[in-house]
């Protein structure tokens, strides 16, 4: 058991540190370059890894109130999606000038027009008139 974790507790900080390594910001990343420190870590199994957390990046409080580890995040100040702002779904019943009871009823008597304008094209077909025959289509 204790030889498990005297291999254990150096890959879990060298995991640890190298993550934090990767998740730091290029410009709180101290003496040597990011992509140099992640080399160091990984080359250096047990040294690099506490070496990176002693010396490796800045320790004091970053502005924006944000962890030093953190990936710079926005903060959100609207809505995430359009059907949660209100603003948006008016805007929408605004463009198309209709509610959707309007839309509905528009819609059915389109349907129903086309189906009219079917039916009687039928019929002049089974009655024997040809295509040259044929009123021309109404307009919706």
């Amino acid at each position: 058991m204790l030889r498990a974790l005297i291999f254990l507790l150096p890959l879990a900080l060298t995991i640890f540190a190298f993550i934090d390594c990767l998740n730091t910001p290029e410009d709180e990343a101290k003496h040597l370059p990011k992509v140099a420190w992640v080399f160091i870590i990984l080359l250096f199994w047990i040294v690099g890894p506490v070496v990176w957390l002693v010396a490796g990046k800045v320790r004091t409080a970053p502005a924006e109130g944000r962890a030093s580890s953190e990936w710079p995040r926005r903060r959100r100040t609207t809505w995430v999606a359009p059907d949660d702002n209100p603003d948006f779904l008016k805007s929408l019943k605004d463009e198309s000038g209709k509610d959707e009871g309007e839309k509905q009823e528009s819609r059915l008597e389109d349907w129903e027009a086309d189906l009219r304008r079917r039916e009687e094209e039928i019929k002049r077909r089974e009655s024997g008139a040809g295509p040259e025959d044929q009123a021309p289509p109404a307009s919706p």
